[in-house]
């Protein structure tokens, strides 16, 4: 495979990668290296449209495409799954995935301790669940997933491991979050494909006739990094949080690797008197960082601060891009599960 790269000043984003296994790959540029005439006939005639008919003619529906903006471990795995492994040409190459069932062994972050160990995973379709369990041996889990609210995102910086992968899941209303990494990015990747795998025959399922479901599968946070935030009185201090925004979810935590949020807010439409204005009210002291944040809901004002002007303006069009979008109809349940919360 010869792969075009566009010049001395342009490179193309996975041409590092390529590199890497010379065996399936041969970079050149465009500009800087000679061509032969035999290499200009054969990429006339096997361009990307001939290439991706070809190393792509049975990729799963629900099988993650990276971008330039994704991760190392997505975009090298990616590489290899479509030209290393052919996996995408051979259905029986795509059964770490593609089964309905995956079992093995994760690198788990303590709940309590931060320590990771070695836990067993068990993702079934038949029964809906992703679970693991403390011990090797123990018959009954740990924790008990439901694939209805299940989340798969990498975070390679926030776990620190080139391979970590944060999952999600709701329970009793609430975020739980957990870390876990493989040493084998190959490993890593099968089990989030399987994720994707498991919720996109949910979802089709559960939401028969959906245009498309993929957007759903699993989605990256909008925004994360630390503000400052003040209580329901608004005369509370100021405290330096960490926030997750999850879609519609505003999650606050003490630190990013917690298993749980101190507090979750819910972030509706304009048409259901969901507002952000930049600032504070005049009247609020305490903050020690200067740029403001409010955000308006039906029942309260939650009130932050960032320590730069281009966090807040970050903040706030992280904001305004779900604010500005129309709520769903099952989003309603979900604000409804939010007001009644103890």
């Amino acid at each position: 495979m010869l792969l075009f790269c566009p010049g001395a000043t342009q490179r193309c984003s996975c041409s590092g990668l390529h590199r890497n296994i010379p065996h399936i790959s041969r970079v050149k540029s465009v500009l800087m290296d000679p061509w032969e005439t035999a290499e200009v006939q054969f990429m006339t005639s096997n361009g990307n449209t001939a290439a991706k008919d070809k190393y792509e003619e049975k990729l799963p529906e629900f099988y993650y495409k990276p971008t330039k903006s994704d991760c190392s471990v997505l975009r090298d795995q990616w590489i290899r799954a479509k030209y290393e492994r052919c996996e995408f040409m051979y259905k029986e190459r795509q059964e770490p995935y593609s089964t309905g069932y995956r079992e093995g062994f994760l690198w788990k972050r303590g709940r309590d301790n931060g320590q990771f160990l070695s836990r067993k995973f068990i993702l079934s379709e038949q029964e809906g669940v992703l679970k693991y369990f403390n011990k090797h041996e123990a018959r009954e889990p740990k924790a008990i997933m439901k694939i209805q609210t299940l989340n798969a995102s990498f975070q390679p910086q926030k776990i620190d491991h080139t391979n970590g992968l944060q999952i999600t899941y709701l329970k009793d209303n609430s975020t739980r979050n957990i870390f876990v990494y493989h040493d084998d990015g190959k490993e890593m990747v099968d089990w989030f494909n399987a994720i994707r795998a498991a919720r996109f025959h949910y979802l089709q399922v559960a939401y028969p006739g959906t245009v498309s479901q993929l957007p759903k599968l699993t989605r990256n946070f909008i925004k994360e990094g630390y503000m400052e935030k003040t209580g329901p009185k608004h005369t509370e201090g100021f405290k330096r949080r960490w926030f997750t925004m999850d879609d519609r979810r505003l999650m606050y935590l003490k630190d990013p690797l917690d298993a749980f949020a101190r507090g979750e807010v819910f972030i509706g439409s304009k048409e259901n008197s969901y507002s952000v204005l930049p600032g504070l009210p005049h009247s609020v002291q305490g903050n020690h960082w200067q740029f403001g944040i409010t955000i308006v809901t039906p029942d309260r004002r939650f009130l932050f601060t960032c320590e730069k002007e281009t966090d807040q303006k970050d903040w706030i069009a992280a904001f305004g891009s779900v604010i500005n979008r129309p709520m769903a109809p099952q989003e309603y349940a979900v604000e409804a599960q939010f007001k009644h919360k103890p």
